[in-house]
């Protein structure tokens, strides 16, 4: 980007840091690793969990054309360790199909992964921008894999999966690496938990926790035994996995050079297909100490969030209860050799003006004596989220944003064709007004405003329309929806999807048909698919997506609730209903 911007070359130099070198990477990793390891080391041995009902003992064989769906769904992505570019064997795919079949089974059925898959490339990135590039402690460290290994533990993440699904074993509120889940559906969940408190005159304490280096801690001997008691995975398919963890080597990449080799004795590889679902559950088991303290949780991978609702004047109990949970939280970590950063925890109060201004103190302090400040805002999964659930710093970052792109692109728009400058203007403007837009559902005209005159101010760039020109027709040529049809559209197709299967069930249970209300079967309403809507007292509860999903469905004509097709089509007819 800053080659095609023509910026000044040392800010693209200022991207990778010039004081470390590959092995100073690799020390660093190892010494972080380390030094939780030796923090938890005195920490009592978990309990091990119930034994589950069902077991999984052995993989089914993959025919030809299961193996070919797999290679052509996976990314298109090279690793120095591959003999061949990816979109090489895509390419000779009808020639290699047979031995790459061949060479999976083989692994799945011997409960084993070949000592030449277990090698990773490491790269270190930045965990935010705008971090100082020099600091060690900004990097995390992400393994590159060859292609021939993340599709075997493809093959071994569809089944494994698939069995975890079948019998309800997956972390109902985890939304990290999961089919139809997403951080928006989590926030979603989460926002929609707190707004109908606001409704009810309670305010929210939300925490959220910060753990270190969490899948590079990872202990193979708990995860193992947990895999076998309580989710019932043994036989030739712990076999496999226990391969898959053991006898791991990695090298870091950075500067052109690879540092020394190190021998892995912990953690799931980032970067692997299988790593992040062994992650997940090896973690499980945190929502029911969260849940045993009173409070709700929802994660995504390690970025767990904890909040509880209370009237304002029973601040002290919430209080009393956060500190207790993460005193349980951080004991469940220490014993599965994990790091809780409880001096990184973040907290915030949540509710209106006049809930807020109860005194509700600023600070709490933990049993350890750590001293938490309350914030105004946080950033919980990209969004920053304000005391007052305004939504106002999170438009204003995306507006400010946004307009940066823009006069970046100003610049280069004509050396740019009109399908380049689309595809820059969906990267940087549209992905960043449709983020989570779903959360933007009753905020006030005025901030709505900001993100359709980014919206505007993209179609005019894209078009060359003069500023003082109309631009509905402009948006309409464009086949882009305003903001608040947008907004709509997003709404009902969330409701869509949690009506045939095609989202999380902790969001298909806010939209309930009439007929399965009680008293309400034999009404009109029962008849035509509308959605039972709950009473809400403020505008706090009508942002709900508990009402606003239902309410925004029923609001359609019958002919499109009723229809039965795929999402695509959905799409399709709402958005010609939204463009009338």
């Amino acid at each position: 980007m800053n080659a095609i911007l023509q910026r000044d070359s040392r800010a693209a130099d200022n991207a990778a840091p010039t004081a470390h070198d590959a092995d100073a990477f690799l020390q660093f990793f190892e010494e972080k690793v380390k030094s939780v390891r030796a923090a938890t080391a005195n920490q009592p041995s978990p309990v091990p969990s119930v034994s589950a009902d069902t077991q999984l003992l052995t993989f089914q064989p993959y025919s030809q054309e299961e193996v070919r769906r797999l290679i052509t769904a996976s990314p298109t992505k090279s690793c120095a360790l591959d003999p061949i570019p990816t979109f090489l064997l895509k390419e000779m795919i009808d020639v290699l199909l047979p031995f790459v079949t061949a060479m999976i089974n083989a692994s799945l059925r011997e409960g084993r992964l070949p000592p030449s898959q277990k090698r990773a490339v490491v790269t270190p990135l930045l965990k935010k921008p705008r971090l100082d590039t020099d600091d060690l402690k900004n990097y995390r460290p992400v393994s590159n894999l060859s292609f021939v290994s993340k599709l075997t533990e493809r093959a071994v993440s569809t089944q494994l999966v698939g069995y975890l699904n079948e019998h309800g074993m997956m972390p109902r509120l985890q939304s990290a690496y999961r089919r139809h889940h997403s951080t928006e559906t989590a926030l979603v969940k989460v926002l929609s938990d707190i707004f109908i408190a606001v409704d009810q005159q309670q305010v929210t304490l939300l925490g959220l926790l910060d753990l270190s280096a969490a899948f590079d801690c990872v202990d193979h001997d708990i995860l193992l035994q947990r895999l076998r008691t309580k989710f019932g995975i043994n036989g030739a398919v712990l076999s496999w996995i226990t391969s898959f963890l053991t006898d791991r080597t990695q090298q870091v990449f950075h500067k052109q050079c690879l540092s020394s080799v190190l021998y892995l004795l912990f953690g799931v590889p980032q970067g692997s297909v299988l790593g992040p679902i062994l992650f997940l559950l090896y973690v499980s088991e945190l929502f029911d100490v969260i849940a045993g303290c009173g409070f709700t949780s929802h994660a995504y991978a390690d970025d767990t969030q904890l909040y509880i609702s209370v009237p304002a004047a029973s601040f002290a109990y919430a209080i009393e209860r956060f500190v207790c949970c993460v005193e349980r939280v951080r004991d469940w970590m220490g014993s599965n050799r994990l790091k809780l950063n409880e001096d990184k925890t973040q907290v915030i109060w949540l509710g209106t003006r006049q809930q807020l201004d109860k005194n509700l103190p600023s600070t709490l302090t933990l049993r350890n004596g750590t001293v938490l400040q309350f914030s105004t805002v946080v950033n919980n999964l990209g969004v920053l989220i304000d005391s007052q659930l305004t939504m106002a710093d999170h438009v204003a970052t995306v507006s400010r944003s946004g307009f940066f792109q823009l006069r970046q692109l100003r610049s280069v728009r004509q050396s740019l064709t009109p399908a380049a400058t689309k595809t820059l203007i969906h990267a940087f403007i549209s992905s960043r007004i449709d983020y989570c837009n779903q959360l933007f559902v009753g905020v006030s005209a005025r901030l709505l405003d900001k993100l359709q005159y980014l919206q505007n101010a993209a179609a005019r760039l894209l078009t060359g329309t003069r500023k003082f020109d109309h631009v509905t027709p402009v948006l309409r040529e464009l086949h882009w929806l305003p903001v608040r049809q947008r907004l709509k559209f997003r709404t009902a197709v969330l409701v869509f999807k949690c009506l045939h299967g095609l989202a999380p069930a902790y969001l298909a249970d806010y939209c309930q048909p009439t007929t399965v209300t009680a008293g309400r079967t034999r009404l009109r309403s029962a008849h035509t698919r509308q959605l039972a809507v709950p009473r809400t007292n403020t505008n706090y509860g009508d942002r709900s997506f508990a009402v606003s999903g239902p309410s925004m469905w029923n609001s359609l004509p019958a002919a499109v609730r009723s229809s039965d097709c795929t999402v695509t089509t959905f799409r399709t007819q709402l958005k010609t209903l939204l463009f009338v």
